[in-house]
C-alpha cells in the first residue's frame, strides 16, 4: 500500500468517515475545508500516524501547514520516513 493510500486509510477509519477519504486525492484540502478536522481530530489522527510509522512529530514539526492538504502530509511523511 502507496503512502498516500495509508495516510487516506487512517483519516478514513480515525475520523469514521465510511470509506469517503479513499477517495481523496493529493490536492484534497484538509485544513479549513474539512470540517472533521477539528483540533481533537487532529490529535487522533497525528497519533494514528505516529504509530502506524514508528515515530513521533514534535510540538515544532506540527505546523498547520502540513495539514493543507492530504499531499502536504504525504509529503511531510515521506520526509520522515
Amino acid at each position: 500500500m502507496s503512502l498516500l493510500n495509508n495516510v487516506l486509510a487512517i483519516h478514513d477509519r480515525e475520523l469514521n468517515l465510511k470509506e469517503k477519504a479513499l477517495a481523496f486525492t493529493a490536492k484534497t484540502k484538509l485544513r479549513d475545508s474539512f470540517p472533521k478536522l477539528d483540533s481533537m481530530a487532529f490529535v487522533i489522527v497525528v497519533t494514528a500516524l505516529e504509530e502506524q510509522f514508528g515515530f513521533e512529530l514534535s510540538e515544532d514539526q506540527l505546523d498547520r501547514a502540513i495539514f493543507e492538504t492530504v499531499g502536504t502530509l504525504v509529503n511531510c511523511l515521506n520526509n520522515r520516513l
